[in-house]
């Protein structure tokens, strides 16, 4: 049960009216039923409400929120420039975050947007602007991810951001963050692009090449009300829950481009066509090459891309390395960095260059791997070899090879290294033994293919070594998947309708935006690349209340910042950022003891 504020306007003017209402649920869902109308309220009966509120409910969240909800009455007298301050009675009073708040509202301006969605953003009769909500989610989501309730009800209660932006906290509702989600999808394309070239602007990636991939993030409850909600391949490990898939194309530099989410059983293959025509449609048919992952890779595709003018260098299946099987004997490999061998093999046509790489680390890698699949199939056939000695009665030859079917398909990886026979004899009880014997031709393949992968690419004017070095920087995207799901913590995801979530994943590529700003900043100022370290550094900067007793008997309220220690200040130096001494100008304080009593109340 809460007050509620119903504005009305009579003859162009604004009458407000009070009701006391609570929650209930319907079948249409959570609604309002009203238990009292209040009609219009004098000041002193809103003194009384408001200090009813606070004795029904003790939360200091619903206090906050319950006496803000009444304006508070103009000071008719500011407080002048010198006062005289009974030094005794002075104390502190409330602590709130305000280092890492004030970093992200750096980069937010830093990335100008503020002033893109102040411009663009539709005004109506809302009473906080939609920009700066949207600087609050996204914000929310940088410093401390997690849901819309805990941002009203938590976070944003234990920053100085109603001080930095002049949102009071009662404005920060859950109902008003779902709509803030709603507006601006709306800008999803042109948030997109802007940030590609403010970044740009501001450290200027290379644009020449761009990579993509995609990965899947899953759902907590049934998500009934999303179309694109599907059981698929989980990257997650998660199965068991419904999902969407997350597409992401990046610079080399690991700059976001764009994102496009798909429905969770979508295949990776079946997405690079419209994520291509997404991306010129946004940035133009420039002559850019793509760095696709294996898993992206289909002869459609490559025909796809060819087809529209667009070079690639791409991944390819294992097998094809079968056509290479005399170049992985020979010696002519060229090493473009310790322990990394390629070679360059042209396309009978010409048009295509085959990238042979060998990595010795990776090498040693899929031996142990080879290793451990093999010593699992062998102890599988001993122990089968002596249930068939074993037997008591005749056994099925049938079912006897479908055991040994299923051990090698449990380990596929090595199962090409054994010849295993299931033989019958009269010796045996069972009438059955287990023969089995080493492959020698898979064992020379093995030992001629570890640790070697092919790429595919119709790019003629670089070096091998350059294409190389390229490829691998598809671990930017890796990484930035990463930084969303680890940092940012995009999963699990809790909205149910398909607006809702596709805006939870626009605002985790924003908060991702805001992330590579600051890394690119910290590298630029030879910081190095730990993010969450100088956020943790910045976060111990506090915006203290200080309460100040005058001669007067009346007390002023200041809100002062804490001075930051030598690391700090090194890290502020390094930045270029400034500290404010102090929050906003003294405010003298008026307590709830002070208030008039409540009015009588009839029920």
């Amino acid at each position: 049960m809460f007050i509620k504020r119903c504005p009305r306007d009579k003859s162009g003017k604004e009458h407000v009216y009070w009701q006391v209402v609570e929650s209930c649920r319907t079948r249409r869902g959570s609604r309002h039923r009203v238990v009292a109308y209040l009609g219009e309220l004098s000041p002193g009966e809103q003194r009384g409400w408001a200090r009813l509120a606070t004795l029904l409910d003790g939360r200091a969240a619903a206090k906050a929120h319950q006496l803000a909800l009444f304006p508070e009455p103009e000071q008719a007298d500011p407080v002048p420039d010198q006062v005289d301050v009974v030094v005794q009675g002075i104390r502190v009073g409330q602590v709130r975050d305000f280092g890492d708040v004030f970093l992200a509202l750096a980069l937010w301006r830093m990335l100008e947007l503020d002033t893109l969605l102040e411009h663009d953003l539709p005004r109506g009769q809302e009473e906080v602007p939609w920009a700066l909500m949207a600087c609050i989610l996204t914000i929310a989501r940088f410093l401390d991810p997690s849901s819309e309730l805990h941002v009203e009800d938590t976070w944003y209660l234990r920053t100085a951001l109603p001080e930095l932006l002049g949102v009071p906290a009662e404005a920060v509702t859950d109902s008003r963050l779902y709509r803030t989600l709603d507006v601006l999808l709306a800008l999803k394309s042109m948030l997109q692009g802007h940030l590609a070239a403010r970044q740009g602007e501001l450290f200027r990636p290379r644009h020449d090449f761009v990579l993509y991939d995609v990965t899947s993030t899953y759902f907590e409850g049934l998500a009934e009300g999303n179309r694109r909600a599907r059981r698929g391949y989980s990257r997650d490990h998660r199965p068991d829950c419904k999902q969407v898939c997350i597409g992401l194309v990046v610079t080399p530099e690991g700059f976001p481009l764009g994102i496009e989410v798909f429905a969770g059983n979508r295949g990776d293959v079946t997405t690079l066509e419209e994520i291509v025509e997404t991306m010129e449609a946004r940035y133009g048919r420039a002559e850019r090459i793509w760095v696709l992952d294996r898993g992206l890779v289909s002869e459609a595709n490559l025909a796809f891309l060819r087809e529209r003018g667009a070079r690639y260098l791409v991944g390819t299946p294992k097998a094809l390395l079968r056509r290479f099987e005399q170049a992985l004997l020979g010696r002519e490999w060229a090493e473009v960095q310790d322990g990394i061998e390629v070679q360059a093999h042209p396309s009978p046509d010409g048009t295509e260059t085959f990238l042979l790489c060998r990595s010795a680390d990776r090498r040693e890698k899929e031996r142990a791997i080879h290793e451990r699949f093999v010593r699992r199939i062998e102890a599988g056939l001993v122990r089968m070899a002596g249930r068939l000695e074993r037997a008591r009665r005749r056994l099925d030859r049938g079912a006897a090879e479908r055991q040994v079917g299923r051990l090698l398909a449990s380990n596929s990886r090595a199962a090409g290294a054994f010849q295993v026979r299931v033989e019958e004899t009269p010796d045996l009880r069972g009438g059955l033994r287990l023969a089995w014997s080493r492959e020698p031709t898979w064992e020379a393949w093995a030992a001629a293919s570890e640790g070697c992968y092919l790429l595919r690419s119709n790019v003629t004017d670089l070096r091998a070594a350059d294409l190389w070095r390229t490829y691998t920087q598809l671990t930017d995207v890796e990484d930035a998947f990463r930084t969303e799901k680890s940092e940012l913590r995009v999963r699990p995801i809790w909205h149910q309708l398909d607006r809702r979530v596709e805006a939870h994943i626009l605002f985790s590529y924003l908060a991702y935006a805001l992330w590579k700003t600051l890394q690119a900043w910290m590298e630029r100022a030879g910081l190095g690349r730990g993010v969450r370290t100088v956020l943790e550094e910045f976060a111990r900067i506090k915006a203290v209340e200080v309460i100040l007793p005058t001669s007067t008997g009346r007390e002023l309220r200041l809100w002062c910042i804490s001075q930051p220690d030598a690391d700090q200040r090194a890290l502020l130096d390094r930045l270029g950022l400034v500290l404010p001494r102090r929050l906003r100008r003294p405010t003298w304080v008026t307590h709830l003891q002070d208030l008039d009593p409540p009015c009588s109340l009839d029920f």
